[in-house]
């Protein structure tokens, strides 16, 4: 806040506002939010709290609480015509996404971390750009530039508990920088993937526009390309077709992905469902591409997603591919301690 709050001055934007999500989940949180919202209103900032009402999940609490929080978000900015959110995340958490997706089994994409520069990830936000600067900051940086300012901070009683996946790993973040590993490390590990993940999906992209077919509610595939590209490619272009197609926002599953490239590959394969989608044998009218033509419609009871929202003027869908983060212009002020940005 504090941070935005310099910049904002130094380039004579709008004052900027500050919104603060109150999930509900701690008898403290109302208060906390409150405090914060105060100290927001003292340094001359217009404050919002958004509060996340009704029945709370009691399992998979963060994912929950995420996914409320960024709705909350996007719903206001949407509201108030804002098209940049920024949001604090810094290096810190950069790695712990790492280590997390890691757990997780992730592939290329996961592991390349959050981006710079990405839209909300909702789909009825999607216009949404979610800005994150502090990716290169970590955590300590930013509580000494805070005792140097003499601001103080609400720490989450929530962030140390041990039922949480990312506290855990938080913890074991010490111990990898023990051993060798430190954030910093780990952050560069995601930036390296991150630069691989772009340069795959400009391969993918270009073997979507030279072999699929795309309109609205389906599209025609030469599956029997699919064996001459590099597996990671082939899969990059079957998603980005089912999501277009499906009109979902979020990637499919890794391993489900990889079960449907599988099954086309095999050369025996019976139609399938994922994604929103149907994918199956195209018949010999609609055989574009000959008889390994696959046809991918939209299941039945699928609303339009994000992306049948963008079409060409032959009235095609395009197949979205997520774009390198272009510099947001925000640059940290020489204040405090935060001085090597």
């Amino acid at each position: 806040m504090h941070l935005f709050l310099d910049w904002a001055k130094q380039q004579s934007s709008p004052q900027p506002h500050v919104l603060i999500v109150d999930h509900g989940l701690r008898p403290e949180a109302h208060a906390d939010a409150t405090k914060v919202a105060a100290s927001a209103r003292k340094l001359g900032l217009k404050a919002h709290v958004l509060r996340w009402t009704g029945r709370k999940p009691r399992s998979n609490i963060e994912e929950a609480a995420r996914t409320a929080r960024y709705r909350l978000l996007g719903a206001w900015c949407e509201a108030y015509k804002v098209s940049n959110l920024f949001v604090g995340h810094t290096a810190d958490d950069q790695a712990e996404t790492f280590l997390l997706r890691l757990g997780r089994g992730s592939g290329v994409d996961g592991l390349s971390g959050m981006r710079a520069r990405a839209p909300l990830p909702l789909a009825e936000f999607g216009a949404i750009q979610l800005i994150r600067p502090l990716l290169d900051v970590s955590r300590s940086e930013l509580r000494a530039y805070l005792k140097a300012l003499g601001a103080k901070w609400i720490e989450d009683p929530m962030n140390q508990e041990d039922r949480f996946a990312r506290v855990k790993i938080r913890r074991a973040l010490s111990a990898l920088d023990a051993a060798g590993l430190p954030v910093s490390r780990i952050t560069q590990a995601a930036s390296h993937l991150a630069r691989a993940r772009e340069a795959l999906d400009a391969a993918a992209e270009d073997f979507v526009n030279r072999h699929a077919r795309l309109e609205r509610g389906r599209a025609l595939l030469d599956g029997a390309r699919l064996a001459d590209i590099p597996r990671e490619i082939a899969l990059r272009a079957l998603v980005a077709i089912l999501r277009s197609v499906g009109g979902t926002f979020y990637r499919p599953r890794f391993e489900r992905s990889e079960a449907l490239l599988d099954a086309i590959l095999s050369g025996n394969f019976a139609a399938r469902t994922l994604s929103g989608c149907r994918i199956g044998r195209a018949p010999k009218a609609q055989a574009a591409f000959g008889p390994a033509t696959l046809v991918i419609t939209r299941e039945a009871g699928r609303g339009l997603g994000l992306e049948r929202s963008r079409t060409t003027l032959a009235g095609e869908v395009a197949v979205s591919f997520p774009q390198p983060a272009q510099a947001s212009g925000f640059s940290l002020p020489q204040k405090g301690r935060i001085r090597r940005l």
